[in-house]
């Protein structure tokens, strides 16, 4: 596997949210929905629309199995992801069975290949000259969760990570930098 980076600028981020939505809500929401929880490809690619829609709206929480624990994990989804699952999903005749992130030629989702196209070619797009794959959505969530004031631990424990080093390296983030943290509790 290839190292990828995360997207570091948040103007990059919108330039690949309004670059995606011009092709596809749902490539847009792929984008949305990895950068804002960090789940992995493979599930993102296998949620369905009973997963985070309760028939009206955004569920609050997306709950998934965790592989190594066997415990469901919980992944807040934000107004921002709630906002796309409206557009997108009230503009069809979805049944809560199907793949939310549906292939264009069968009811099965889109692949991982596919998955990579669609994330590869906006990056091009928006002129994005690093090496950018699926995981770049995974590490953009982690990378923006650190600089936001998430606790290195918790991005450890979502990451399956064995140490923190591991986990500051696969996000790109190199401890002698010393860019501030925001904490914010906006009480």
């Amino acid at each position: 596997m290839q190292f990828v980076n995360p997207i570091r600028d948040i103007k990059t981020i919108q330039a690949m949210k309004d670059e995606l939505r011009k092709h596809s809500i749902r490539d847009l929401l792929l984008f949305v929905l990895g950068i804002n929880t960090g789940i992995s490809l493979l599930d993102l690619l296998n949620l369905t629309v009973q997963d985070v829609w309760d028939g009206q709206n955004a569920k609050p929480f997306l709950y998934i199995k965790d592989e190594k624990t066997g415990e469901d994990k919980a992944h807040y989804l934000n107004s921002r992801i709630g906002e796309i699952l409206i557009e997108y999903l009230s503009n069809g005749d979805w049944k809560p069975e199907d793949y939310l992130f549906k292939s264009k030629k069968d009811c099965r989702p889109i692949t991982r290949q596919q998955a990579y196209r669609i994330i590869n070619h906006s990056a091009r797009e928006v002129g994005i000259s690093e090496k950018i794959g699926t995981h770049t959505l995974r590490k953009t969530f982690g990378y923006h969760a650190y600089y936001k004031g998430v606790a290195i631990s918790i991005l450890k424990s979502i990451f399956h990570h064995h140490s923190t080093a591991e986990t500051l390296k696969y996000l790109g983030i190199d401890r002698a930098e010393k860019k501030p943290i925001q904490v914010d509790v906006n009480l």
